[in-house]
């Protein structure tokens, strides 16, 4: 026989074709039981699918969108990412990353439209979201956690804790609204992030629980510059707290008793609990929902009314009732009739670009029918905010103390005289811009050569008097020294006398 028989056809001539049937169907009956049982013996060791969560906003357009396993930046730093956690990053100007704590429970997970995972401890009846969404914007980074938050104020940390295994992700984040400003963050203790750590043996246990939500910032950075007090905390805390209107407490790092001694009212506004220097407690603090960081509008002194429900009205209104200021309005002359002159507050200084004839200016000033108050303004902010809401109009050389001008009533007028430098965009960035969002006028008074101090101290053809961008390619800090620390005014009363009259005009109408 030339044919071969291999020992599969062998086997299955041995049986008839009815017998072959029959053992087909057994043979597949039995892999479905194996299957079965496979799927009931290892069904609490699988996990769930990821949960994609994408946040867009209209404004992303073409954007690329990166879809990481983790996400590293100098200052916020994402840890291992599960399949039950995805981090989504734009390329835009503001990302934002959002993590969501996904456990299996049996099939007891609910998710809902808004993309959070709602889970169910097996052990009650109650439903306890645990969420944390960072924010990465271009001047701030802020995360916002919801669930079981222990803070921990001796390791800086924060932890999300759960009861059920999932895994973990942890971040480190300054919580001062100016990101990206090395200088600031040496002064800025860092705080850790970490979500999804194990209730029980990794997490701290509590001391003190607290049934209102909590904000933890920073009074570090550049704190005592009246200027960055208000852009990088008073307005931020603002943005961040009144949502709550009232009802949140303060856990305050790298904390400064002068500066909270200074914004005493603010903070009293804002918040009706007690203060917590969160650095020096050994307790752990624990909360439902707590707020790491400040929101901000990327621009100075702003807020844009079209991404938060408030506005620079409404800030400077929540400003007039903290410290009790009576004048909401500038004066009208128009109305007025000329029974009472307008009050023109010129902000003096004491060291740099200070004006040199202060008493020349205020001269001609009153003879140009303005009631004049000249004042140096301080730390004793009721003071200095009483005295600003009682002008009409504000004058000063660039610096710190023009930011006083939130205080100014209703269509006042804002002077601002700009030292030589060649930094017009920063005055109009500081001061210029803000000033219109606030309801207020604002003039703009550039020096020449013969007004500054500089000419006294350079020879006429010395660059730092013809070519001031020479400098500044130089460095902020050589640019500084000179424009900044080394110049004064000495104003040309009768060149400036222009500006006066214009500001008068405006009040006429």
């Amino acid at each position: 026989m030339g044919e071969k028989i291999t020992y599969e056809t062998i086997f299955a001539r041995s049986f008839s074709r009815y017998d072959q049937k029959k053992l087909g169907y057994g043979a597949f009956l039995g892999c479905l039981l194996i299957a079965l049982s496979f799927c009931i013996v290892f069904k609490p060791y699988l996990g769930p699918l990821p949960v994609l969560n994408m946040r867009m906003s209209m404004d992303v357009g073409l954007n690329m969108l990166r879809i990481m396993d983790s996400f590293s930046s100098e200052k916020l730093r994402g840890g291992d990412i599960s399949s039950s956690m995805t981090t989504i990053v734009t390329e835009t100007s503001s990302s934002e990353i959002e993590m969501v704590e996904e456990s299996d429970t049996t099939g007891t997970n609910e998710t809902i439209s808004n993309g959070t995972t709602v889970i169910k401890n097996k052990n009650s009846s109650q439903q306890k979201e645990m969420k944390t969404v960072c924010h990465v914007e271009e001047s701030t980074e802020f995360c916002e956690m919801n669930g079981d938050i222990r803070v921990d104020g001796n390791s800086s940390t924060v932890f999300m804790a759960v009861d059920t295994m999932v895994a973990n992700s942890s971040w480190v984040i300054g919580p001062y609204a100016r990101r990206g400003d090395e200088e600031a963050f040496k002064r800025i203790t860092k705080w850790s992030i970490k979500s999804g750590v194990d209730a029980y043996e990794e997490a701290p246990q509590c001391d003190q629980r607290h049934n209102v939500p909590a904000i933890i910032f920073s009074t570090g950075g550049y704190a005592g510059n009246n200027f960055h007090d208000y852009t990088d905390i008073v307005l931020p805390l603002y943005l961040t707290s009144r949502q709550f209107d009232g009802e949140v407490k303060f856990l305050i790092t790298d904390k400064n008793p002068w500066w909270i001694e200074k914004f005493r009212n603010i903070l009293q506004k804002l918040s009706r609990y007690e203060l917590v220097d969160i650095d020096k407690e050994v307790n752990v603090h624990c909360f439902t929902s707590v707020i790491v960081g400040l929101k901000r509008y990327p621009k100075e002194l702003k807020i844009d009314p079209s991404k938060s429900p408030y506005s620079m009205k409404e800030f400077r209104q929540f400003l007039r009732s903290a410290y009790s200021l009576k004048k909401e309005n500038a004066i009208n002359m128009k109305d007025n009739g000329g029974k009472k002159r307008p009050r023109l507050l010129i902000v003096s200084r004491k060291s740099t670009r200070a004006f040199t004839n202060t008493d020349a200016i205020s001269g001609m000033a009153t003879r140009l029918g303005y009631e004049v108050v000249v004042t140096e303004v301080d730390s004793h902010v009721a003071r200095v905010a009483e005295m600003v809401n009682s002008c009409d109009v504000m004058m000063g050389v660039h610096g710190a103390g023009l930011t006083n001008m939130v205080f100014l009533p209703e269509n006042a007028i804002l002077i601002q005289v700009i030292p030589i430098g060649g930094f017009e965009w920063l005055a109009k960035t500081d001061f210029g811009e803000p000033s219109k969002d606030m309801n207020l006028r604002y003039i703009g008074y550039k020096i020449k050569t013969e007004e500054s101090s500089l000419i006294q101290q350079y020879p006429p053809d010395h660059e730092v008097l013809n070519d001031p961008y020479a400098v500044q390619k130089r460095g902020w800090y050589e640019f500084k020294s000179i424009y900044l620390q080394k110049q004064n005014v000495n104003l040309d009363v009768d060149r400036f006398r222009a500006t006066l009259l214009r500001a008068l005009e405006l009040l006429h109408q």
